[in-house]
């Protein structure tokens, strides 16, 4: 009895631990958990645990003793604006952002922008935090960024947020971000990808791209032909398979068919192949024609917004990342095409972390490599040239002139790489080509560039031959390497569609007006077997990267949704268009579908938003209740042919019309259409609507990034539609 009772307590102890490891070792979203978690503490509010160190911004005294001395040795800075240089430092930073997307809407959101709140705010002042007097505001148009869509305010994220006169203001930030209309990024962050100068038909390599504001820029530039798809494409890498995840964030909001975000360590990037043009049936090394390359960083450049750093700042940390900064850098230029350009950026000020780096390469890799001089790129941008002298230090704060007067001890620390060149053979490398940005130059943050270009091969790559595609056999294989393993969770497949003959394409094709020269082989669903729920839309290039590449690198996502699987009995074709890939597959939608819509019924469509009521077609121009009195129940695309020329999803119901667009998408559009969205730009500083505001704001910021809650939205919509259709 006693045996029995033992025995059945060690079976149940033994099933909650296999239950506990289960749920540790499950897959979970990382995005969906901090989500569930801000809510749990939002509704239960603890104390800090004991032993926590965090402090609030505000406590931090910002003050580095070790810094000060280290920099002042370095001679960083020139010993007259030093004063300037620290005062600057040790303010809060600016709140700078740049208006995005297609040419004509981006033109119209900064001519709402100047006229509707820069005007506004031109002659205000304020009290700003840290200052006793009221300064005015003058918004700063960033005069090397080009087409003068970057701007820079003199008010930090906390003045905006804070401020009741300038709530309009924040909540035009808040949407507008979310509609991928504006990014809010470092002023200084957004120079690398501008002197990259990416073309529509580059191949482009971000190699460490996590959390992605540069790789949106980078995006941005590839789509700069409007209504053209480009040629070329963008690889987004990360190490940190989390932060792969914050690329796909980005990469929601602009819609792009032509990126692909992969997850390796980019210091061992393996090679990869893509198909050789001039023979088909076998592939060839890709290299690329531009690549990023955003090292990690101490990051002391970030001073400004990160106070954190001054708590925690050592010489140690940029002699520790110099050999990774090094390898990431090394590693691009063998992936970079000649006649490619790299761009070389930290956001730190050691000399250690910046031109040690661009000399040990330059060193190693002979006359393959030099650099570019970028000050025509950058009109009007204030900074000081590259460095040609620097001294290392260890840290224990003692500096070194050559490495012979380096103790044993301190040699794995200070290495022989990192001192300077010889004066006599300082002029042969033109490091005072890189550019160093100082905060007090124009009151940002700090940066270091570094302007790459391939002039030949480099001294150990060698020509390579086409290699036929199906040469498996006779091959002599390579010993095999030990990779590195990789975090994060397996990804699901990318599952291309076999042709015209894949099973849902024929009646998406009728129903849609599919033109025949649209290549169905870049659809791609996400699972082998099983109903296809979402379809995605990839450029032929990506297509071709992916399924050359897919078992040498780990890809975590690419192409657009498209396609949504739509189950409603009064449909003919099962999938509904998706806004995110509309403009990607507009170009090659037949007439049956499309709907020239007048401004005043496009209005009426997204203020009235609600799915469960949408607007009956009696409320609508006799124009538009023409147009669409013979089309059959479905997705259907609005589009308004004027300026800007605005193209959007919408549904046709048994007696109605509807948009079916996203929260932040139906202010932005209204935005450019000159509409009233006043329900959505609340002041959050009136108690009465303080909760109607969380609301509204939360919907139009909040984008998911999993693909199940992306899922939900979809089915609960489609159920909304189905209950429209029977009544």
């Amino acid at each position: 009895m006693c045996l029995n009772y033992f025995i059945q307590k060690r079976l149940v102890s033994l099933g909650e631990y296999l239950k506990r490891m289960g749920r540790k070792n499950r897959n979970v979203n990382k995005f969906a958990q901090r989500k569930r978690e801000r809510k749990e503490q939002a509704s239960n509010p603890n104390e800090k645990p004991e032993g926590d160190t965090r402090r609030p911004y505000e406590d931090i005294v910002r003050e580095n003793a070790t810094f000060e001395e280290y920099y002042k040795k370095q001679k960083v800075c020139p010993e007259d604006q030093w004063e300037e240089f620290m005062k600057s430092i040790k303010s809060n930073l600016p709140t700078a952002f740049r208006i995005t997307g297609s040419k004509s809407e981006a033109d119209a959101l900064l001519n709402i922008v100047k006229s509707e709140y820069f005007s506004e705010i031109l002659n205000m002042k304020l009290n700003m935090e840290g200052k006793e007097d009221e300064e005015e505001i003058k918004p700063i148009n960033l005069p090397w960024y080009p087409g003068g869509l970057a701007w820079q305010l003199r008010l930090s994220r906390m003045d905006i947020r804070r401020s009741e006169p300038l709530y309009r203001l924040h909540n035009f930030l808040v949407a507008e971000t979310a509609a991928g209309g504006v990014s809010r990024q470092e002023a200084v962050s957004m120079i690398p990808p501008v002197v990259l100068q990416v073309e529509p038909h580059h191949k482009v390599l971000d190699m460490c791209a996590a959390p992605g504001s540069k790789t949106a820029q980078l995006i941005e530039f590839l789509h700069a032909e409007e209504d053209k798809t480009p040629t070329g494409f963008v690889m987004a890498n990360d190490v940190d398979n989390s932060r792969c995840y914050m690329l796909v964030h980005q990469a929601k909001r602009l819609n792009s068919s032509c990126i692909v975000i992969t997850n390796h360590d980019s210091a061992v990037m393996p090679s990869l192949v893509i198909t050789d043009e001039q023979n088909p049936e076998s592939t060839k090394p890709l290299k690329f024609d531009r690549i990023l390359c955003d090292v990690p960083c101490s990051g002391d450049g970030t001073l400004r917004k990160n106070p954190d750093i001054w708590l925690k700042w050592s010489t140690g940390n940029g002699n520790n990342l110099h050999g990774v900064q090094y390898r990431i850098l090394r590693r691009g230029c063998e992936l970079l095409a000649v006649g490619g350009r790299l761009v070389y950026s930290t956001c730190s000020f050691n000399p250690i972390e910046n031109e040690a780096v661009v000399h040990r390469l330059l060193q190693e890799f002979g006359d393959s490599v030099h650099l570019v001089d970028v000050a025509n790129m950058l009109p009007g941008l204030k900074y000081q040239k590259g460095m040609t002298h620097w001294r290392p230090a260890s840290k224990d704060m003692v500096f070194y002139d050559k490495f012979e007067d380096v103790p044993e001890n301190w040699r794995t620390v200070v290495r022989p790489q990192m001192f300077p060149p010889k004066p006599e053979d300082a002029e042969k490398y033109h490091l005072d080509k890189c550019i160093r940005i100082l905060p007090h130059h124009q009151d940002t943050g700090g940066f270091f560039v570094a302007v790459f270009e391939k002039t030949a091969p480099l001294p150990w790559e060698k020509e390579s031959k086409p290699k036929p595609q199906n040469e498996t056999e006779n091959e002599k294989k390579e010993p095999p390497k030990k990779r590195r393993r990789m975090g994060g969770y397996r990804e699901d497949p990318f599952v291309f569609f076999s042709g015209d003959t894949e099973d849902v394409f024929p009646s998406i094709k009728e129903f849609y007006d599919l033109d025949d020269s649209f290549d169905s082989t870049c659809l791609l669903t996400r699972c082998h077997v099983g109903k296809k729920k979402n379809i995605y839309l990839v450029s032929p290039i990506v297509k071709d990267v992916v399924q050359k590449n897919e078992s040498n690198i780990k890809i975590i996502n690419t192409g657009v949704k498209t396609f949504v699987r739509c189950d409603n009995k009064n449909m003919t074709c099962p999938f509904r268009l998706s806004q995110e890939g509309l403009h990607s597959i507009s170009p090659y939608l037949g007439t049956k579908r499309r709907v020239n819509i007048l401004k005043e019924d496009l209005v009426l469509v997204l203020q009235n938003d609600n799915p469960s009521n949408p607007p009956d077609l009696s409320l609508f121009s006799e124009h538009t209740q023409n147009l669409v009195k013979d089309f059959a129940s479905g997705s259907c695309v609005l589009q308004h042919p004027g300026s800007p020329r605005l193209v959007l999803v919408g549904w046709r119901g048994v007696r109605s019309l509807r948009a079916y667009t996203a929260s932040s998408d139906t202010v932005h559009l209204l935005r450019l259409l000159g509409a009233d969205y006043s329900k959505y730009d609340i002041n959050k500083f009136k108690k009465e609507t303080e909760e109607d505001n969380e609301k509204s704001i939360a919907e139009m910021a909040s984008q998911s990034t999993n693909e199940n809650d992306l899922n939900d939205v979809d089915n609960s919509e489609d159920q909304n539609i189905e209950n429209e259709n029977n009544t």
